[in-house]
């Protein structure tokens, strides 16, 4: 874990109220906004002024903010509540700083209140980074933009807290991250009546709430295997870490699987023929291939008809690693939760012809220029569905 991770994760736990969100191109101006300065969600007003502001006037505060546990600017809160405008903002920043450009689109903001007018702020810029604080405070990728529960008592619907206690109760150890994400799916399905045809009309949504029933189910079976080791004092600090860096190992891990796994349950849903990991040239293994690998080597199968997906949760480092992983396919698909990726990385992925794939609710925070070459997923499954249609039928060895 690096300094800077490591030191932003106590300051969230040491803070008032903390708040973190994917800084997007609208901050950087990527998207044609003019707007200035991070925008706060109402939800989160109380970081910046302890209550949510009264429409019709305008409010600042002024405060001293440090970043990166390195410099400080003196910077202002603000308010918009007049005309139609209803936003809260933070601004004034100095003529050098630089995590309002398009570099950092895609780096998650993380703002901790120690006092009244005293925050620190830290700018997450690596996958891992991202991924690791995130699974600190049992937060998924779309889970942000709002402020941070550090006490994990989250209010829940009485429905699922009793589904998530029933498929717990004879758990003893975790399952396989498969297998929760299928508990999660059922969970989900069950209490709100959702059929194959719903998975299919709205597949964007469904991956959304599969995913947070998931996240709930993991930690409430984390706290109930490990009440007993917590509870107790280690016997040394090495034993400490060593328990510490188990649990968010197996944070991290679950996290990055779970996103393959209800991406193949709702292309199962739609009826796709696909192989999961299926191997191509050396022994290199996308995450989906469409239709299978045996067509893949099959030479006089058209390489047009075939598709690759790459998934992973956030992609800002790890993206380059689907370029090479099916050589006969030209334009790779790679689906991600991060909301927002710069220019500069959009632009890159577009010269190596890899496409995205994202949740719809998602694509606005991209920069406008890339949005029209963005898929969300039920338009890459009715891509893939068109060519399967058009293929003859002993391809489809799956039906």
């Amino acid at each position: 874990m690096s300094e800077l991770l490591d030191t932003a994760i106590q300051k969230v736990k040491e803070a008032k109220t903390s708040f973190c969100r994917f800084i997007t191109g609208n901050d950087a101006g990527s998207t044609g906004s003019h707007q200035a300065g991070f925008y706060i969600p109402k939800a989160a007003a109380k970081l910046l002024f302890g209550e949510e502001c009264k429409k019709g006037v305008n409010r600042e505060k002024w405060v001293k903010i440090k970043w990166q546990n390195d410099f400080e600017t003196d910077s202002r809160f603000i308010y918009y509540g007049q005309g139609t405008r209803n936003e809260y903002r933070i601004t004034r920043f100095g003529h050098y700083f630089e995590f309002l450009t398009d570099k950092y689109v895609g780096s998650l903001l993380v703002i901790a209140e120690q006092t009244e007018d005293y925050y620190q702020a830290f700018v997450l810029e690596s996958d891992d980074e991202i991924e690791t604080f995130l699974s600190c405070f049992s937060l998924s990728t779309e889970q942000t933009n709002q402020l941070i529960d550090v006490s994990h008592l989250q209010s829940e619907d009485d429905k699922l807290d009793s589904a998530i206690a029933e498929t717990i109760k004879s758990l003893s150890d975790f399952p396989q991250t498969s297998e929760m994400g299928r508990m999660a799916q059922l969970i989900f399905n069950d209490i709100h009546h959702i059929t194959d045809e719903d998975i299919c009309n709205s597949p964007d949504t469904i991956l959304y709430d599969w995913r947070n029933v998931e996240s709930k189910l993991f930690f409430k079976l984390e706290d109930k295997i490990y009440s007993n080791v917590y509870t107790k004092p280690f016997a040394s600090c090495n034993e400490l870490m060593g328990f510490a860096n188990s649990v968010l190992n197996r944070r991290k891990s679950r996290a990055g699987k779970s996103l393959e796994h209800h991406l193949s349950a709702i292309f199962t849903a739609n009826k796709l023929v696909f192989e999961e990991q299926a191997v191509t040239e050396n022994n290199k293994r996308p995450d989906f291939l469409f239709p299978n690998g045996e067509c893949y080597h099959n030479f006089e199968f058209p390489a047009d008809d075939l598709t690759v997906l790459g998934a992973k949760t956030t992609c800002k480092d790890r993206w380059r690693q689907v370029i090479n992983e099916a050589d006969r396919v030209d334009i790779k698909y790679l689906c991600t939760l991060q909301p927002a990726i710069s220019r500069a990385q959009l632009k890159e992925m577009s010269d190596n012809r890899v496409h995205l794939v994202v949740p719809h609710a998602i694509i606005e925070s991209y920069p406008k220029e890339f949005q029209a070459d963005i898929c969300d997923i039920r338009s890459f499954i009715s891509l893939v569905r068109a060519k399967q249609e058009r293929m003859p039928k002993h391809y489809l060895i799956n039906e």
